[in-house]
């Protein structure tokens, strides 16, 4: 009897087919216990398709930044337009109230945005929030002012604030993975360095710009119509920005995932891969539930490291000039221009940042660029208020040199934190969260803790501390990436002879 049972259930009868997809699933999961690597499993870059990528990625992000930097370096001129009040304190927290507003809904557009992203390709979705972006901002230059149109002048403000950050929220996650897909693996922090070069260089042309319409228009014409300029350049920058993106063919690993989905290769092992991929990685797109069911740790420490990393660039990049002008008093164009200088020299480190990383790991210039911001925040803020212009541009560049090595390095370490198949998706969803959440709301939370400690000027110091505290903590528990393929990706190269020595180093018969 016992025999019987066993015949009945036996592969007689069975499905054919299931037996099959079966036993392959058994001889690919052997396989993944006893890898070997062959040279047909490696992606070998061509370094001319990554610099060509990597250029597009970083001009459309430095655009998107851009047109979002705008209004921080605007934020007084703005409050005036659109909020007047007899308190310039409440004219400028009404300003930074609709700063924060936008990230409100920048994790919205990351669930939307990232899935998208993972579903129909990093490409497409990258041209439509450049599309997106320079609509919102164009149309912010077109709202008449408050003393023309009374209570709608800030609330379409919102509105396209809305726009722009709904559209924020498929950027940097799309554009990180995008530069991150395509460079190889022992130089993905040096070519993710440029991503971040692209956010400095948004914001040094925003800041550029505002100061020198500050310089040569004078704030009452600011007032009056000045402050309309640098939003109306974000139309003809963003159809830029969308032909450079458009261009591109879509990145080699994404494309790997969509030919495993679609296309079974030829011959047993291939079989086998496919039909491992089939039953296990490669099943339908897993919804935003089901992504924060099974990739909530790595979502946590995403969350952990972004907000610490955007409260202390925000502090730095976008609320520092609002504390030279409003707190310490000095011209608007004075702020700019320290600011200005101090973005220009971390630009001209940054690349050097991401070969360090890429030499040494991510986690000692993660690490570096925290343990500055907790131990150098007051010596630096206590340097920006002596109002001697060296001891500025000092305290300034303490700060910037801290920055940088995070900026250097995120745009690498966050893509390693989550596989292929749902990269775009989870780090969209775990960035724009944790951005929406401390990042954007960071100007507006200093501004109102500086005004109900007595106007503290030491407030901002402890709040990039308290950040940078949170961050070490999260470095501490992330795994190192450098040099490291991304999960759920092939190894990726820069040329075939380091393919040959891949494959060659696990089997001296470079045929498997």
């Amino acid at each position: 009897m016992t025999t019987g049972s066993t015949d009945a259930t036996s592969g007689a009868d069975l499905d054919p087919e299931a037996v099959r997809r079966h036993r392959a699933l058994f001889r690919a999961i052997n396989r993944r216990r006893n890898p070997k690597l062959r040279r047909t499993d490696i992606t070998i870059t061509d370094e001319r398709t990554v610099k060509r990528a990597v250029k597009a990625a970083a001009v459309g992000n430095a655009m998107e930044w851009f047109d979002f930097g705008i209004y921080s370096y605007l934020a007084v001129t703005i409050g005036h337009v659109f909020f007047p009040s007899g308190s310039d304190t409440a004219s400028l927290l009404s300003s930074f109230a609709t700063f924060a507003v936008a990230f409100l809904v920048r994790p919205i557009g990351g669930a939307y945005f990232g899935p998208l992203g993972d579903r129909i390709g990093r490409k497409k979705v990258l041209a439509l929030t450049m599309i997106m972006m320079a609509v919102g901002t164009f149309c912010i230059g077109l709202i008449p002012s408050y003393a023309t149109i009374g209570f709608w002048a800030p609330v379409l403000l919102i509105l396209f604030r809305l726009v722009q950050g709904f559209s924020t929220g498929g950027e940097y996650g799309g554009a990180s993975t995008f530069i991150a897909e395509y460079a190889p693996d022992k130089k993905r922090g040096f070519f993710g360095s440029f991503l971040e070069m692209g956010t400095l260089a948004g914001y040094t042309g925003a800041a550029g710009l505002v100061l020198l319409l500050n310089t040569f228009l004078g704030s009452d014409t600011m007032e009056s119509w000045g402050w309309r300029l640098p939003f109306l350049v974000a139309g003809p920058l963003g159809l830029v920005g969308l032909y450079l993106r458009m261009k591109l063919d879509e990145t080699p690993a994404f494309q790997k995932l969509e030919a495993s989905q679609t296309h079974s290769p030829s011959g047993s092992a291939g079989e086998e891969e496919a039909e491992f991929s089939h039953l296990s990685e490669n099943q339908p797109k897993k919804k935003i539930g089901e992504i924060f069911s099974q990739q909530w740790p790595a979502l946590i420490l995403c969350i952990c490291l972004v907000g610490a990393y955007n409260i202390t660039d925000y502090m730095l990049l976008s609320y520092m000039p609002t504390y030279l002008s409003s707190t310490l008093h000095y011209s608007e164009s004075h702020g700019l221009l320290v600011l200005l200088g101090t973005m220009v020299v971390l630009m001209l480190v940054i690349n050097f940042v991401g070969r360090l990383n890429d030499r040494f790991g991510r986690k000692p210039l993660l690490m570096a660029g925290m343990l500055g911001f907790f131990v150098l925040s007051i010596p630096s803020f206590l340097l920006v208020g002596t109002g001697n212009l060296l001891l500025i541009c000092v305290g300034m560049l303490l700060m910037g040199f801290s920055l940088v090595c995070l900026l250097g390095t995120m745009s690498a370490a966050l893509p390693a934190l989550f596989p292929t198949n749902v990269r775009y998706g989870s780090l969209s969803i775990g960035y724009n969260l944790s951005t929406s959440l401390f990042g954007g709301t960071t100007p507006l939370v200093i501004e109102a803790l500086m005004a109900g400690f007595h106007g503290n000027q030491m407030i901002p110091a402890y709040y990039a501390m308290g950040a940078a505290l949170i961050g070490v903590i999260a470095v501490l528990c992330m795994k190192e990436t450098a040099q490291q393929p991304l999960e759920g990706s092939p190894p990726s190269v820069a040329t075939h002879e380091e393919a040959v020595e891949m494959v060659t180093a696990q089997s001296p018969d470079p045929r498997f």
